[in-house]
């Protein structure tokens, strides 16, 4: 049989059966600001581009059920942050500021010039001090579970003594840390993937992700931005909404009950539809 043909018809299925560019979309690399290599995807087209950006030991495959959903409408770029995926392993110290630069390299590679920056849990920090560099390319910032109080920092003795576990057995603290962040109603084999691939990160560097996150300040950073922060986040754990908006030009919250902290990953569907109202909102404005 023809070649050609049964690539066609492979084709064909993969799409039926939902597995759209996000599986076919080739890794890009830039460097970043340190010389780190970033790896990247870009998927669709049209404005504005969405740069979703992953949480802490994570990757940009946490995205691929929005790349599925967004991509057919607008042009949607997924990275890993350095120290996470295919990204270069090769940076000292992994601040979020040069997680933001990380951002920054990949935004200005494509010369995308109206942005919408997703980010979840520690991935809210990094497209912060991305839109510090970006500035007006970048028109509103949507968080996944994170936001929950903007001005929380913490001091490095304090961040560093919640370390020590971590330092001890990596492997074993993570695996209860992630644990914790789903509901009993979860499903077993989602918790178990997101597990192995959380506690499967290089020790040396997540621990000094995490340092870097739980001592970040954001209250700088957020003076220079003056775009709309919209925060989709689970009903677990109180959010400082109006503290919030004294520190952004608007913050708005929306809510998704029963799950846990990956929203995106639990419930689809639920977040898409959310996100979907964040982007029209923002496009308002």
């Amino acid at each position: 049989m023809n070649r050609k043909f049964l690539f066609s018809i492979s084709v064909v299925v993969l799409i039926s059966l939902g597995f759209n560019n996000t599986y076919f979309a080739k890794v890009e690399k830039v460097k970043s600001k340190d010389g780190v290599e970033i790896a990247y995807k870009v998927h669709g087209s049209g404005e504005p581009a969405l740069v979703f950006v992953h949480g802490w030991s994570c990757n940009q495959s946490y995205w691929d059920e929005q790349v599925k959903t967004f991509s057919p409408k607008y042009k949607v770029v997924t990275l890993d942050l350095a120290g996470h995926g295919e990204s270069g392993h090769n940076r000292k110290n992994y601040t979020m500021q040069l997680f933001g630069a990380d951002i920054a390299a990949v935004v200005n590679k494509l010369k995308l010039k109206k942005i919408i920056l997703v980010g979840h849990s520690m991935g809210g920090a990094a497209v912060i001090e991305a839109a510090v560099i970006l500035k007006s390319k970048v028109i509103g910032i949507i968080g996944a579970d994170t936001y929950q109080d903007l001005a929380q920092t913490m001091e490095k003795a304090q961040a560093e003594e919640f370390l020590k576990p971590f330092k001890e057995n990596f492997v074993k603290q993570t695996s209860g840390f992630v644990k914790a962040m789903f509901v009993p109603s979860s499903d077993t084999v989602l918790v178990n993937r997101v597990v192995k691939d959380m506690s499967s990160a290089p020790p040396e560097i997540a621990t000094n992700v995490i340092l870097n996150l739980f001592t970040y300040n954001a209250l700088p950073s957020l003076k220079q931005i003056s775009v709309p922060f919209i925060s989709i986040n689970n009903d677990r754990y109180p959010i400082k909404v109006k503290d919030n908006a004294a520190l952004t030009k608007s913050f708005e919250l929306k809510t998704m009950k029963g799950i846990g902290h990956f929203i995106m990953l639990e419930d689809p569907a639920g977040f898409d539809k959310l996100l979907q109202e964040s982007i029209d909102e923002l496009l308002k404005k």
